[in-house]
């Protein structure tokens, strides 16, 4: 478990508060996960970004009158602190019985406690129900490869020695498995996704991958180190041209999570999925 997670609110018993606290917003730092990886601040192999979608948005309207809407986050990837998933879901609900003059009022207000508290600027994007509800869902680019035959015994811990290659081939593709589950460190509750790996390198073995993804089953761990972990293992298998690695995760609370890295300075796309 991280050392910062054991103060959070995360799997205790939490009062609800309804008028605006953003005290309530813990951070939790990435330093001590990216030493785990061998990584730090200046030498992170990768940009990207962990897209937070909020779906249980409400406040008041100078009138009284409620309203509801969908919430869009973007923190950087190099921010220094990721923010506590409960600790963000009470903050939100923490503005259930508060009243803002408009949607730029709260987004202004938004943007600077979760800026405050991610240690970077943070991007947001509150968003109407009928403009989200047009936008749909969409399948995942490349080939899925779930109906490949493996055998698989052990899902304690991820095992990157199962990733093979072919180094005299160089390939250019998107692959995608909606296989991913990993648990929670703090709680043990399942955390469950689908993954994306596009990349330009030596030709990775599909099944290999999916063994792989498939051995993050009982590992604990919060979903953007997982995919800074699995960002890492294929970035040192395959010695890539560029690599970018997302989840998609099924949200929690309210909240779906779902981190992207990348070797390419992209405009990455916060798109939802069927089981989103």
């Amino acid at each position: 478990m991280h050392p910062a997670a054991e103060h959070s609110p995360l799997g205790k018993s939490s009062e609800y508060i309804a008028t605006y606290t953003p005290s309530l917003l813990f951070p939790i730092p990435r330093a001590t996960k990216w030493a785990e990886l061998g990584l730090s601040a200046e030498t992170l192999p990768y940009v990207g970004v962990d897209f937070w979608n909020c779906f249980e948005l409400s406040w008041l309207l100078p009138s009284g009158k409620p309203v509801v809407a969908i919430g869009e986050f973007s923190i950087p990837a190099d921010s220094p602190n990721i923010i506590e998933s409960k600790s963000f879901k009470l903050y939100l609900n923490s503005l259930n019985q508060t009243p803002f003059v408009d949607i730029a009022s709260l987004e202004a207000v938004l943007r600077a406690d979760l800026s405050a508290a991610a240690g970077k600027p943070v991007g947001v994007r509150v968003r109407r129900l009928s403009e989200v509800q047009a936008e749909g869902v969409v399948a995942l680019p490349g080939v899925c490869i779930d109906d490949l035959e493996i055998s698989v015994s052990d899902y304690a811990h991820p095992r990157p020695e199962l990733l093979r290659c072919d180094e005299s081939r160089v390939v250019e593709e998107a692959l995608h498995s909606h296989l991913l589950k990993s648990n929670c460190p703090v709680t043990s509750q399942p955390d469950w996704g689908s993954v994306v790996v596009e990349y330009r390198g030596a030709a990775l073995d599909h099944a290999s991958l999916l063994a792989y993804l498939v051995s993050f089953r009982q590992h604990s761990d919060f979903h953007e180190q997982c995919v800074e972990r699995i960002f890492l293992d294929l970035q040192r298998l395959l010695k890539p041209e560029k690599l970018t690695v997302y989840a998609r995760y099924v949200r929690r609370g309210g909240l779906d999570i779902n981190p992207y890295r990348s070797t390419e300075k992209v405009a990455f796309q916060n798109l939802r999925l069927v089981r989103q």
